[in-house]
């Protein structure tokens, strides 16, 4: 790069090094030119799921616990219990409810291989659904969460 200063030669070398390493020093820190506004907003993005358990009663009735990442803490998670029933042929998203409070559980010990300690359904109207998972390891498991399916509709208790 040639630059000529009034008299008619060259900053040095150097000079031009350390200018330019003040640029992207500055650039990398996320300074902002003089005059600019605005706050940088990072972009959404969907949180990472993991299904954690399946059932399916007779022909018409699935339910799915999944778990949801926190896109605040990386280490926390949340639980949902998702019903889905069979509409000529295909399962068709019924009604959706969370297992205990959001971002309550812990995303490592819920994607893990022993993160169920209980689910189970009852195909007897209302179906019925019990939910006991892994909170860590020194721990133990969650209380009990109950739920039934009543008109479609998941309701807790």
């Amino acid at each position: 790069m040639k630059t000529a200063r009034k008299n008619g030669t060259r900053p040095p070398r150097h000079a031009l090094l350390a200018a330019g390493a003040l640029a992207v020093g500055a650039a990398v820190a996320g300074a902002v030119p003089a005059g600019a506004t605005g706050v940088h907003t990072p972009p959404k993005t969907t949180p990472q799921t993991s299904t954690i358990a399946t059932s399916t009663l007779g022909n018409d009735l699935r339910v799915t616990l999944t778990a949801v990442r926190s896109t605040r803490d990386e280490l926390a998670a949340s639980v949902r219990l998702t019903t889905h029933t069979k509409h000529r042929g295909h399962w068709k998203h019924q009604d959706t409810a969370q297992v205990g409070k959001k971002d309550s559980w812990f995303w490592f010990p819920l994607t893990g291989s022993q993160a169920v300690c209980e689910f189970s359904t009852a195909s007897r109207t209302p179906q019925r659904i019990k939910v006991q998972l892994l909170v860590t390891p020194s721990i133990g498991c969650s209380p009990v969460h109950k739920f039934k399916v009543k008109d479609g509709q998941i309701v807790a208790g």
